[in-house]
């Protein structure tokens, strides 16, 4: 439902539940407006880091970010034992301020508004990268985040084939049953050599192992890697690192947080950050797209995304900014 509060002096504060983001901003929609900001000079690097505070039973965390008009955060807790009390593991809201006295104007639904950015910032970074035409598509893994991507590729891409491919078969088969039935995909279970046929790779999973023989990869292809958030933890193989064109949000949380990035460099298959470009620096022009080789793009999520769909979803909605997607400020 949606609902909306008063504040004194300055009219309402509207909430704006997870059915509402996903009627008022589509996932075309939200790749666009993930570009737009980047078009208009939003610099990633000078984002802020999230920060994190000990519950006791997780971990809360807070993801700040300004831009023109507006700043906002988003509020998560991650609660590890909560599936067993019958509640999601991360709970979260978004809250947005705006104008020029920089007052509350929405607080959104956190986890559908992270499901949408998360899968349009990599299908922004593919819908770069990639060559045009119908796409065969391979996702490695079978949860929220492998649907949530089934879902904006579908909507941003043709996609003649899509391989599922999890550490259990009957989740992958299962997965590509319902992409099958209810988006209409061509979609089945497959195993990881499917890489070599792909024109698109994505990976959504916890691994903090390779997920495949990046040697197979086709040096047409583009891989987003967004699972893997730890130092420690990473989804490729230097064999794919080393070959490849590499992307990142920006060279300052890549060398914070990108297990695939700072392993590589580490190990040697990267030479040095200067060989990262980034998206902004893609989508402005400053850097070419690369050619003949693959590509990856890694992704670990970043606060400026959010505030950019949560500015597009406000302006859009008509109890607060406008009358429908495409209002502009």
């Amino acid at each position: 439902m949606e609902t909306t509060a008063t504040i004194a002096g300055n009219g309402h504060i509207a909430f704006i539940d997870g059915r509402a983001v996903r009627e008022i901003l589509p996932p075309s929609a939200a790749v666009d407006a993930l570009e737009a900001v980047l078009s208009a000079g939003l610099d990633p690097e000078r984002d802020s880091p999230r920060s994190r505070v000990d519950t006791g039973v997780g971990q809360f965390l807070q993801m700040p970010s300004a831009w023109q008009d507006s700043v906002g955060t988003k509020l998560l807790t991650i609660t590890p034992a909560n599936p067993a009390l019958g509640a999601p593991v991360i709970q979260g809201l978004y809250v947005l301020f705006g104008g020029e006295t920089r007052q509350p104007q929405a607080v959104l639904d956190g986890m559908e508004l992270t499901n949408l950015r998360t899968s349009a910032v990599s299908a922004l970074g593919a819908r770069l990268l990639a060559a045009p035409g119908p796409q065969r598509l391979v996702v490695f893994g079978t949860g929220v985040q492998a649907w949530e991507h089934l879902k904006t590729f579908n909507d941003v891409f043709e996609l003649e084939d899509v391989a599922i491919v999890g550490r259990r078969p009957a989740a992958a088969a299962a997965l590509a049953a319902r992409a099958s039935a209810e988006l209409g995909l061509a979609a089945r279970a497959a195993d990881a050599s499917a890489v070599a046929a792909a024109d698109l790779v994505i990976c959504c999973t916890a691994a903090d192992q390779p997920l495949f023989d990046g040697t197979l990869v086709s040096d047409s292809a583009v891989v987003v890697a967004m699972g893997a958030h730890e130092p420690t933890s990473r989804e490729l193989d230097d064999a794919l690192m080393g070959r490849a064109a590499v992307v990142v949000e920006s060279v300052d949380s890549a060398l914070r947080e990108a297990g695939d990035v700072i392993q590589a460099l580490s190990s040697g298959a990267l030479t040095g950050p200067g060989e990262l470009i980034t998206l902004a620096e893609l989508v402005t022009g400053k850097r070419p797209i690369p050619r003949g080789r693959p590509v990856v793009f890694k992704t670990t999520g970043m606060p400026w995304q959010d505030l950019a769909l949560a500015r597009a979803i406000v302006d859009a909605h008509p109890a607060v900014g406008g009358p429908g997607p495409g209002t502009s400020r």
